[in-house]
């Protein structure tokens, strides 16, 4: 039974006032302009960028700067930022602050990717709160944007309530918590209750993170936890409808169905223009491959289907091979 038909469905973050409390998470390789637009246009309530690196920023990298550019379909978007030096994550952020379509800078203290870790940068900041106090001080200083803190369960130890506390008082103005460990990476079961120890222990805003894929899902984190917001991540894969699923059987209590092929494919296919637009062909071929295999999980013969994508070298043959594979009539609007 959905029990949170009463909740406040925005939430005040410092200064921004999202349009609703299901977010989506930063991820990198991922969550680029085109895919963040399908997933606000189907109510995502705040989407993130990929995580971008602050000294790229510094030193005015073009590649890092694309990672930046937003959508007036998306707006405000949240840009995440890592990084190990406070001097260069504050000067970096500078350049956000008279820019209306990004609400809110977030840095990333979770990511657990070896070669960041290496560099003393994401999840390993967890292991020195010292700095990342210092980090969080100097880019709140810098930043006329709210800034917000990810990070995880903990790195080795378990110390997410203590690491939360520290980003409270150097003066982020949320936190999320990804309820694993760094060493869990993304596998096994995310910790909730580490979530609700946060949300007991803070006054500012807490996000949950780890494994909403469902409706109920949302629900059970909300329930269980008293997070302030929920952040899907790898269950927006494939799937940009699930922020409307998640937002309908919360507020009004209906489950929508799944979407008919005929809708998979006219969102697979927007999505490729957009990349098109955004990237070229070559790229947006090459990365809506690992989309579509999204798209289409779990359902018949997607196996074979992944196959012969792999094969083709253009959107307009990788768009009638879809055609086929959703057995839609070829009508021109969807070609």
């Amino acid at each position: 039974m959905v029990t949170l038909k009463n909740k406040q469905s925005n939430l005040k973050i410092g200064t921004f006032t999202t349009k609703n409390n299901i977010f989506l998470a930063p991820m990198a390789g991922i969550t680029d302009m085109p895919f963040r637009c399908l997933c606000a246009r189907f109510g995502a309530g705040l989407t993130y960028t990929e995580m971008i690196s602050a000294k790229g920023m510094y030193y005015n990298d073009k590649k890092t700067g694309r990672l930046t550019i937003t959508h007036p379909d998306e707006a405000p978007c949240a840009v995440q930022i890592f990084g190990s030096e406070p001097d260069i994550m504050a000067e970096a952020v500078q350049v956000f602050n008279e820019r209306d379509d990004i609400a809110l800078i977030d840095i990333n203290m979770g990511c657990p990717a070896p070669k960041i870790v290496r560099n003393g940068e994401g999840c390993a900041l967890m292991q020195n709160e010292k700095l990342a106090s210092e980090i969080i001080i100097a880019v709140v200083k810098a930043s006329k944007k709210p800034v917000t803190v990810k990070f995880r369960k903990g790195f080795e130890r378990i110390n997410a309530v203590e690491f939360a506390k520290m980003a409270e008082e150097s003066g982020a103005a949320a936190v999320t918590v990804h309820g694993r460990t760094r060493e869990q990476l993304y596998s096994g079961k995310a910790d909730w209750d580490i979530i609700a120890r946060v949300k007991q222990s803070v006054s500012i805003p807490v996000i949950g993170n780890g494994d909403i894929r469902i409706p109920e899902d949302a629900v059970k984190m909300f329930e269980q936890t008293g997070c302030d917001a929920v952040m899907v991540g790898r269950g927006a894969l494939g799937n940009p409808w699930i922020f409307q699923k998640i937002l309908q059987y919360i507020y009004k209590g209906e489950l929508i169905s799944d979407p008919t092929n005929e809708e998979r494919y006219r969102v697979i296919k927007e999505h490729c223009e957009m990349m098109i637009k955004v990237k070229g062909e070559k790229t947006a071929v090459n990365e809506m491959r690992k989309h579509i295999a999204w798209y289409i999980k779990g359902m018949p013969d997607a196996s074979r289907m992944r196959d012969e994508i792999m094969r083709i070298s253009s959107v307009e043959n990788v768009l009638k091979l879809l055609v086929k594979y959703f057995k839609i009539l070829p009508k021109l609007s969807y070609l």
